[in-house]
């Protein structure tokens, strides 16, 4: 990363940092209802190397999208003005700015190895790269779980997404060999050890190769659903129902609206479950959890897809304990928990079946739980 910053920028940079992507096992869409989800970090990772500029210029450039350095006045950065990558990190930039922090310019180049399009938060790796860099260039120390919301503000406000804070908090917060249980009110969050390979297991990544973009509007109109079914029924946040209100909210939503509930309601629930399972150190019980949250996004949340589908019922069939799409949906990356010796059979059922389909061949690859976002150099 130093000589590749030397070539694009004539010098070497400060520092290089690293912020991951991350899987989600179980608690989709639910932290914008101020839900529980339970994410870890995965090797994939974002690289930074940034220096420091006194002169108020940000200059961005990426490995993998190439082209001319982005050149920007950091005085001039308004949510709205870019819809390019760049989007992400100059709104990390904004968002320091716009909450007080004195900060300036400099010069980011960035390399990734996070999968762009495939529902493992390759934005939220971004944001939080720069999130940390600037923290640390600018001597702002201000935590994981703060620059976790400034990234997410980013997103939200600077580049029009309307996503919750898990991708960010994921990024930031987890550490090696474990999940993050993470209560979306307030950003509270606990380590809890998930180590698969440990009981004979192991968690394999499906990558459908169907992209998705959580900013084409999609997204935002499953939130305003369930802003909308909240004030409905008379709560803060869909997050304050129980599966004993579901009865209630079937008398008084409308036909569309129940389905987002029911889906929120029940996923909170087996989150709980499955960190009950990661306490008493019962993983192998996790199968069952994952296919149930996978119904749920297909049926009631409607963010599957024929490609996703098909991985997880191919999965299951040839041996997998249990699987499901991970991500915000539309597309994206299928996880599938399985035993160590049913792992390459699995793979290559997945494999077969989207050749027979006629899709693109998936991507297939072991995930464990890895770092968060830190200072590498």
């Amino acid at each position: 990363m130093n000589e590749a910053f030397r070539r694009v920028f004539g010098t070497y940079p400060d520092g290089v940092w690293a912020a991951p992507g991350r899987v989600n096992l179980i608690g989709e869409h639910t932290d914008y209802n101020d839900g529980f989800a339970l994410p870890f970090a995965i090797p994939q990772t974002t690289l930074l190397a940034a220096r420091r500029r006194e002169d108020g210029r940000l200059r961005l450039h990426s490995a993998q999208v190439g082209g001319p350095v982005v050149d920007l006045a950091v005085a001039d950065l308004v949510p709205g003005a870019f819809t390019t990558w760049a989007a992400y990190p100059a709104g990390v930039v904004w968002a320091l700015g716009e909450a007080g922090h004195r900060i300036g310019g400099a010069d980011l180049h960035f390399d990734s190895t996070v999968p762009t399009g495939a529902g493992l938060s390759s934005s939220a790796a971004l944001e939080c790269a720069v999130a940390l860099a600037y923290d640390d260039l600018y001597g702002l120390d201000l935590g994981a779980p703060a620059l976790a919301l400034l990234a997410q503000r980013a997103e939200n406000v600077f580049a029009g997404v309307p996503c919750g804070v898990m991708d960010q908090m994921a990024s930031a917060c987890c550490t090696t060999g474990a999940a993050l249980y993470l209560d979306c009110r307030g950003t509270v969050h606990e380590q809890v050890p998930f180590a698969p390979e440990a009981q004979g297991l192991r968690l394999l990544a499906i990558d459908t190769r169907v992209k998705h973009d959580l900013g084409d509007g999609a997204y935002a109109a499953l939130r305003a659903g369930c802003e909308q079914a909240s004030a409905v029924l008379g709560v803060t946040a869909l997050r304050d129902l129980s599966p004993g209100d579901l009865p209630r909210a079937a008398r008084a939503l409308p036909s569309h609206l129940l389905p987002l509930v029911r889906h929120v309601v029940t996923e909170n629930a087996r989150v709980a479950e499955a960190v009950s399972h990661l306490r008493a150190d019962r993983i192998a019980a996790l199968g069952p959890i994952l296919t149930a949250g996978h119904a749920s996004l297909r049926d009631d949340y409607r963010v599957s897809c024929a490609e996703t589908d098909l991985a997880v019922d191919t999965a299951v069939g040839a041996g997998a304990l249990g699987a499901r799409i991970t991500g915000g949906g539309f597309g994206g990356t299928v996880i599938a928990l399985v035993d160590e010796d049913r792992a390459e059979a699995v793979g290559a059922a997945v494999t077969a079946g989207f050749r027979a389909a006629g899709y693109r061949a998936p991507q297939l690859f072991p995930i464990s739980p890895a770092a968060g976002a830190r200072r590498i150099e």
